[in-house]
């Protein structure tokens, strides 16, 4: 990928608005006299046989069982990265974004199952949990210097936090029947690259090939299959020796590397499939008042910024957590608005709980309505938090 177009990548907002674009030009082919067209895209079968195997399927499922693995990923690589040497790796700096995802996750999935609990939704309480790192760090990116670093630092920290406790959630919840044997014979090829890892730089073409494997296991495991690269995340070393003596490192390698896909070409991808409610005879009334969209945005509208203001104030008091210098409650209040823009992974756990169209179109009507009222009150409540800021007593002083 050429110089120009890895540094749009690397523009947080840039990202954020391609996001939103592809979104809503999905919701619009969904919705218009494109929607043959896009859900025959969507829905389009693919079979391949090889040998006595045949596999038939849909390039949706393709998308997010397939090409969403590489986004896991990198989600996978940085959670590594943060953690070993990024702001997670001292316990004194992480702990306050630590519990700040805590409550970011309790709170929503309490006030979900609270509109959905003996319900045919009730699996879904995993939905508004999430919070979409690209998004929310693209609408923070249009505030510029008017927010300290620190802020934008806290925000990624929690924003990883909370993708960690999505995989987790997905590993154990949203696994529908487990074969441990399929998890066994992954091991294998795990182990073949843990071990050349720590001898050599392995080339690209046996790692992928090595992935593909780990990845059919975990598919026919019956762990989503989209974990597979969250745990070829983690078998990425830091760094490594090579046989000459050099040092390179694989994990920042292939972070670098992906970064720009990711952002430029995997998400818009997901996006697209995923974000084409089709309304049909559905009402805005109709979504509003229905519990399980209610749910959802009242998970991610409330329940997130409730959940993080509430349990970091508490840890805080309590001696167990220590603000970002110079950050006000609140700017802490305005991150937490923002974490509620919940979309990739939103829409990727609300795929994963429903089965029923019917069920599934409130789910996303609610994840679009909760993440756009997100982003605009975030925004607006931080950009008027900038100009009283120095008003403020920061929470951390010396």
């Amino acid at each position: 990928m050429n110089l120009t177009l890895r540094r749009i990548s690397q523009s947080e907002s840039t990202s954020g608005m391609l996001l939103l674009l592809v979104a809503v030009i999905a919701f619009i082919s969904a919705n218009s006299g494109l929607r043959e067209v896009y859900h025959g895209l969507v829905h389009f079968p693919i079979s391949l046989d090889i040998g006595i195997y045949s596999v038939s399927t849909t390039l949706h499922h393709i998308i997010n069982d397939g090409l969403m693995v590489i986004f896991f990923y990198y989600v996978g690589l940085e959670i590594k990265k943060e953690i070993r040497i990024g702001q997670l790796s001292d316990a004194r700096k992480s702990s306050f974004a630590i519990f700040a995802a805590i409550g970011g996750m309790i709170v929503p999935a309490l006030i979900y199952s609270y509109f959905n609990s003996g319900t045919e939704a009730e699996h879904g309480w995993g939905i508004p949990m999430a919070t979409d790192i690209a998004f929310a760090m693209g609408v923070l990116a249009l505030l510029g210097k008017r927010i300290p670093t620190e802020l934008k630092i806290f925000l990624l920290a929690l924003a990883i936090v909370d993708d960690l406790g999505a995989v987790i959630v997905i590993a154990l919840f949203y696994t529908k029947e487990l074969l441990p044997l399929y998890l066994l014979i992954s091991a294998l090829p795990l182990a073949i690259i843990y071990f050349r890892n720590k001898k050599s730089r392995i080339s690209f073409y046996p790692a992928v090939a090595l992935g593909i494997v780990v990845w059919f296991c975990i598919l026919k495991s019956g762990v989503h299959a989209t974990i597979a690269g969250v745990i070829l995340a983690l078998f990425t070393p830091l760094n490594v020796t090579l046989a000459d003596g050099s040092k390179h490192k694989p994990l920042e390698h292939w972070a670098h590397t992906l970064h720009p896909y990711i952002n430029l070409m995997i998400m818009p991808v997901f996006a697209f499939f995923n974000a084409g409610v089709e309304l049909g005879d559905t009402t805005l009334e109709s979504i509003l008042s229905n519990h399980i969209s209610q749910g959802v945005i009242f998970g991610l509208l409330i329940g997130k910024p409730l959940g993080i203001f509430l349990v970091c104030y508490l840890a805080t008091k309590l001696g167990i957590a220590r603000p970002p210098q110079g950050v006000s409650w609140g700017q802490v209040l305005g991150v937490g608005m923002l974490a509620g823009i919940g979309f990739t992974m939103s829409l990727f756990v609300s795929g994963l709980s429903f089965d029923i169209p019917d069920i599934e179109l409130y789910s996303k009507a609610g994840i679009m309505i909760a993440s756009i009222l997100s982003g605009i009150l975030g925004f607006s409540f931080l950009l008027v938090m900038s100009k009283i800021t120095l008003k403020q007593r920061p929470l951390h002083h010396n």
